[in-house]
C-alpha cells in the first residue's frame, strides 16, 4: 500500500496523517524560531560549499567540523582549487576529522567534476550521485540547500525523526523499513521553501531529537509524535541487531633516529588508512622484528614494547602493540618517496597522518630510552 492509501484508510488522529503539509509547516515555523543559520557553510551558499559542509558533516558533529571547514575552504576555495591538490596535503587538512575515505572520494570528485563537467557542480541529481562518495540523501541536501530543487533526504538525523514521530520500528538500514522511511521523507518534503525544510530537519535531529534525552517539551512534533506518545523515545530508531565484534591484533613498528624522526610507511590506496602515512604494521611479532633488522642492518635488537593502542573500526575492533627501537645512527638504508618517509614532529610534514600515527608520535616523547 502506498504511503498516501495508508494514511487515508487510517483514522485522522493517526500521527501519519500529519506527514505532509503540516509535518513541513510546524517544522519550518519552528526554524524560523530556533534553526541554525549563521553556520559557515550556510554563508555564500553555492553548491561546493555545500558539498564540502555535507561530505565532512557525515556521523561528525557540527563543533567538531567548524575549524576543518574553515581551513579546507581557505585553501581550497572552489572545486578547480581542489582538483588541483596533492593527495597529500588534502589528506593532511583532514587528519584528525577520520573517515577518510571522505577526503579521498572529494578529490576524486573534484577532478570528475573539472574533467566531464567543466568544473560546473552537476545541477542533475543522477549526476550527483555518480560522483565519488555522494549517495542519494546527500546528493539531494546539496541540490535542495544550494538550487532550491525540491527532493528527499534520509541521513541520520532525518532517520531519528522520522522513525520517533511516525512510529517506525524496525532497523532503517533494512531494505524494507528504509523504503517505508524514504516514502515518508518524499511526503513530507514541500516544494516550497525546500532549503530551509532540508536545513530544518536535519537541525532539529542534531539539536533537539537526539540521540539521548530528546528534548521533547520544546519539539514541535511535540503533540504528534508516536515516540512521545508512547514514551518510545530510547527504543526508536530500533538498534541494529548486535553481532559479536571480531578482535584483531596488530604490531607497529617504530624506528626513531638519535633526532626524533620516526619512519612512516604510506598505506596503500584502498583499505584500512587508505593513502595516509602510519607505522609499518604486521601480523605477527617476529615479523615486525624481522622487518627492523632488515632495515637497520642490525641484529639483537634492543626493541622497546610501548603500551597497546586500541583502535574502533566500523566492524571490528584493533588492537596495535607498538614496538619502539632507538637508532643508535643517524641515516639508515632506506630508499624514501613513494613508500617511507621521515617524519619529525618538530618540523612536521603537510602530510595526511593516520589516527595512530598521531597518537602514538604524540606519546614518544614519554618513551624516550
Amino acid at each position: 500500500m502506498s504511503l498516501a492509501a495508508a494514511q487515508t484508510a487510517r483514522p485522522s488522529t493517526d500521527p501519519s496523517a500529519f506527514a505532509g503539509e503540516q509535518f513541513a509547516s510546524a517544522l519550518l515555523a519552528w526554524f524560523d524560531r530556533n534553526g541554525r543559520k549563521h553556520l559557515p557553510w550556510q554563508q555564500q551558499i553555492t553548491p561546493y560549499r555545500v558539498w564540502i559542509s555535507e561530505i565532512m558533516l557525515q556521523q561528525t558533529q557540527v563543533a567538531t567540523v567548524i575549524p576543518y571547514y574553515e581551513r579546507f575552504m581557505q585553501r581550497f576555495p572552489d572545486v578547480r582549487a581542489l582538483a588541483a591538490a596533492d593527495d597529500d596535503e588534502v589528506l593532511h587538512l583532514w587528519t584528525g576529522l577520520g573517515y577518510y575515505a571522505r577526503a579521498r572520494n572529494l578529490l576524486r570528485a573534484a577532478r570528475l567534476i573539472v574533467a566531464e563537467h567543466g568544473g560546473e557542480f552537476p545541477d542533475d541529481i543522477e549526476a550527483v550521485q555518480a560522483l565519488p562518495g555522494i549517495g542519494r540523501s546527500t546528493a539531494g541536501a546539496i541540490l535542495a540547500i544550494s538550487k532550491a530543487q525540491r527532493h528527499p533526504i534520509l541521513d541520520g538525523n532525518v532517520k531519528r525523526v522520522l522513525t520517533r514521530c511516525f512510529g517506525i520500528q524496525g532497523f532503517p538500514g533494512e531494505t524494507a523499513i528504509e523504503r517505508k522511511l524514504w516514502a515518508l521523507a518524499d511526503a513530507c518534503t514541500p516544494a516550497q521553501r525546500v532549503a530551509h525544510y532540508t536545513q530544518a530537519i536535519m537541525d532539529l535531529g542534531a539539536t533537539v531529537c537526539v540521540r539521548s534525552r530528546p528534548l521533547c517539551v520544546v519539539c514541535p512534533m511535540h503533540e504528534p509524535c508516536i515516540a512521545r506518545r508512547d514514551g518510545m523515545q530510547a527504543i526508536l530508531p530500533t538498534p541494529k541487531p548486535r553481532k559479536a565484534r571480531p578482535e584483531r591484533t596488530a604490531y607497529a613498528a617504530i624506528l626513531r633516529r638519535p633526532d626524533g624522526a620516526v619512519l612512516l610507511e604510506r598505506r596503500p590506496p584502498t583499505g584500512l588508512w587508505g593513502g595516509l602515512w602510519t607505522f609499518p604494521q604486521f601480523d605477527a611479532h617476529e615479523d615486525a622484528l624481522a622487518w627492523m633488522e632488515q632495515r637497520t642492518g642490525e641484529a639483537s635488537l634492543p626493541t622497546q614494547a610501548l603500551p597497546p593502542y586500541s583502535h574502533s573500526f566500523t566492524h571490528f575492533d584493533l588492537t596495535l602493540q607498538p614496538i619502539l627501537l632507538h637508532a643508535a645512527r643517524e641515516q639508515f638504508a632506506i630508499a624514501e618517496g613513494e613508500r617511507y618517509c621521515w617524519y619529525d614532529a618538530k618540523q612536521p610534514a603537510k602530510i595526511g597522518l593516520a589516527k595512530p600515527a598521531v597518537d602514538l608520535i604524540r606519546g614518544l616523547a614519554d618513551h624516550v630510552a
